[in-house]
């Protein structure tokens, strides 16, 4: 809820500025009308920049790949005792 929030009061004062910038015509009209395509494209560029990121520092869980394989091991032999064959092929 908190990320929500954040957002939204962003939209609010980029749109803020922006119906401010055309209010007062510091920068030429042609220009201002673009601010939110350069917002869009600008957006986008830092998700993806994010994403990169996220996927370099990718964190690794050596714990959690043992007991990912526990359960695995305790499946199958779960499976066994039932008459279910698991054997890999």
């Amino acid at each position: 809820m908190k990320h929500i929030v954040k957002i939204m009061t962003l939209l609010m004062a980029i749109g803020a500025l922006w119906v401010g910038l055309l209010q007062t015509s510091v920068l030429p009209a042609s220009h201002t009308w673009l601010l939110p395509v350069y917002f869009v494209v600008s957006l986008g560029c830092y998700g993806l920049l994010m994403v990169g990121v996220g996927l370099i520092r990718f964190p690794t869980c050596p714990q959690e790949a043992l007991l990912l394989q526990q359960d695995i091991m305790e499946a199958k032999d779960y499976l066994k005792q039932r008459g279910v064959d698991v054997s890999s092929s």
